[in-house]
């Protein structure tokens, strides 16, 4: 087949695969941005390479004819987690999006494989807009926690190396590294709270410092400097004692300050 048209079939999935990486990658901006914990920890995106979409079509017997509608995941997407208990967060939240319609579940997390992979795989159709008009295609979406990820990377060479015949003493060391993971992760998830509220207390004290710098950079150009400059020390003297609440306390109370400078001003500008 000519090297052109395989890149007018492979164009649109490029362009899924972009699009949904933005997607979630703003996803995770809008979380943070409103101080909420998000589950998704990183996203990756790739297009199957043309070897690989051949070299399954054969193992498979797919004819060329049907490859865009038998082989699922020409586009494919992975979704990283901190946690187990995220990995159903975020099919609930994909779930939940008018963008993405979900074709079909595959659990393995409940059923992990022969060889211990775990993960969560859901085949979505998503629909792009290319100059021939609109086109509905399909990409599967991989969740899993970073442990099996991690796990899944390994196995995922391995298997590029020995050609898909691991030998049984490599086989029996990643099952056990499997075991090992899947222990991992439920060790992870028994603290998950505390790590959540420590995550949650970092976003907030990051985000009111933000509010503090920006207030006293304004303050610069309407103050006068000996009391910036008091102002900086107190904030310096505050942050040193990683005091959450004496540092909203200190916020606020600066808030009031460059509130009534910003009135001031008004005021002068009337005149």
């Amino acid at each position: 087949m000519e090297i052109q048209l395989w890149r007018e079939i492979l164009n649109p999935y490029e362009l899924a695969v972009k699009e949904l990486v933005l997607k979630f990658e703003h996803m995770k901006e809008e979380y943070r941005e409103n101080g909420l914990y998000c589950p998704l920890e990183r996203v990756d995106g790739r297009v199957k390479s043309i070897s690989s979409i051949l070299e399954k079509a054969q193992k498979k017997k797919i004819p060329f004819e049907n490859i865009e509608t038998e082989i699922e995941d020409i586009a494919g997407i992975r979704l990283i987690c901190q946690f187990v208990e995220d990995i159903e967060k975020m099919a609930d939240i994909i779930r939940g999006r008018s963008d993405m319609e979900i074709k079909s579940v595959k659990d393995y997390l409940t059923n992990a494989k022969p060889s211990g992979y775990r993960s969560y795989h859901l085949i979505i159709y998503y629909t792009v807009e290319t100059v021939n008009g609109p086109k509905k295609l399909q990409a599967e979406i991989q969740i899993r926690t970073m442990a099996m990820n991690f796990w899944a990377t390994i196995e995922h060479d391995l298997q590029y190396k020995y050609k898909g015949n691991i030998p049984e003493y490599v086989r029996v060391r990643i099952s056990s590294a499997a075991e090992a993971i899947r222990m991992l992760d439920k060790e992870m998830s028994s603290v998950r709270s505390e790590i959540i509220d420590a995550q949650n207390s970092s976003l907030l004290q990051a985000g009111i410092v933000a509010e503090i710098l920006n207030n006293i950079q304004n303050l610069y150009k309407v103050a006068n400097k000996r009391e910036i400059i008091k102002i900086q020390d107190e904030f310096y003297r505050i942050y040193a004692l990683n005091d959450l609440e004496q540092l909203e306390r200190f916020n606020k109370e600066l808030d009031i300050i460059a509130e009534g400078y910003r009135a001031q001003s008004i005021r002068s500008g009337a005149l």
